[in-house]
């Protein structure tokens, strides 16, 4: 009986998330004129691409034309015009200027008096935006959730966990038993608090651009290169010397081929954090998109129809992400600790190339 209450409540909330997204699509859809006097028609390009990228200010909700955003800060710095800080309710839309600069497509230009882009001037934008707030808002729901497991291991020591704690505890030891000691071998330790870290934060991120009125952090590019590049950084780092002799001259190869092989080596370093970046951006992307686009459908036909194919597929689509949230943040980590394990234990894998390239001969 719990589990079908269960069931029935998840269902109820995914329609709830699709029926909103399509309100939100449908305010966003009305029909206007452009400067010509001729009627625009619904561009579902831009719809999609204001829903997946990131802005200096979080919408969240549009009623009868007027929007409804949370106003974030602003910080701008030149060596022309200095530091500039001011909440980004200022920019009432993108024909407005305020102090000399323009929201232009989401991104803050500086423009002259006459209004005009001012190319004299190189902005550095380190704003609060909405996937930085979304990113904040991720990290202090992390503190707050492993610091009260944390508390509860304390209280309830050697009792069976309670509550969120035996909802996480599975979970953080199959990354412990299954990803990190696999992977990475008995050196794994020093690697759990990042391993964690990364699976958690891109899961609760992920989760978090799926409700309404969500923001798109693991869809936004920089995001997944700094993950990516703090990957390629620890592993760099904590690389033994086997490891680098692999790289840079690959034992039990003959001299010709290690000349060969060296390039490649040295290619795959970046490639493999590449490859780490590209695939969580991309699959998250074009999960957002795949269900703007069914929904989109039914604002370009306008018709019961295509209504009732879009929005089921839109709802079957929404449920496949809930699952491609934790998968990817899974494939993230699985990756990264394979990228260790690599770093800390090739000195055994040489040897047994060694070995068996001495066996050949």
């Amino acid at each position: 009986m719990a589990t079908n209450i269960h069931k029935l409540l998840l269902s109820t909330i995914l329609v709830l998330v699709v029926l909103f997204q399509s309100n939100q699509l449908f305010a966003n859809t009305d029909v206007h004129e452009n400067d010509e006097g001729k009627e625009e028609v619904f561009n579902p390009g831009e719809m999609i691409q204001h829903h997946i990228t990131d802005a200096p200010d979080w919408h969240i909700v549009s009623i009868d034309g007027h929007h409804y955003s949370i106003p974030l800060p602003v910080i701008l710095y030149s060596s022309q015009r200095g530091l500039a800080i001011f909440s980004s309710s200022n920019f009432h839309n993108e024909t407005e200027t305020y102090n000399g600069y323009q929201l232009e497509h989401n991104h803050i230009i500086a423009v002259d008096a006459a209004g005009k882009v001012d190319e004299s001037v190189h902005l550095y934008n380190v704003s609060i935006t909405k996937n930085v707030a979304s990113m904040m808002l991720s990290a202090v729901l992390l503190l707050v959730l492993f610091l009260s497991i944390a508390g509860s291991y304390k209280k309830r020591k050697g009792l069976a966990p309670k509550g969120a704690q035996s909802f996480f505890e599975p979970i953080i030891l199959y990354i412990r038993d299954d990803v990190a000691k696999s992977m990475i071998g008995p050196k794994y330790e020093k690697f759990m608090p990042y391993l964690l870290t990364i699976f958690f934060f891109i899961w609760f991120n992920n989760l978090l651009g799926l409700i309404p009125a969500g923001a798109n952090v693991s869809g936004n590019i920089t995001f997944t290169l700094f993950l990516a590049l703090a990957t390629f950084v620890i592993t760099t780092l904590t690389a033994n010397k086997y490891y680098w002799a692999h790289i840079l001259w690959t034992p039990g190869v003959p001299l010709p081929l290690r000349i060969i092989i060296l390039p490649l080596e040295v290619i795959g370093m970046f490639t493999k954090p590449f490859s780490l970046m590209i695939r969580l951006f991309a699959n998250i992307t074009a999960g957002h998109i795949i269900v703007l686009s069914f929904l989109g459908l039914v604002f370009i036909f306008k018709t019961i129809a295509v209504a009732a194919f879009g929005v089921p597929f839109a709802l079957f689509i929404s449920i496949l992400e809930l699952f491609v949230a934790i998968l990817q943040a899974y494939v993230f980590t699985l990756l990264t600790a394979l990228y260790f394990g690599s770093a800390v234990h090739a000195h055994e894998h040489d040897e047994d190339h060694a070995q068996g390239h001495e066996a050949a001969h």
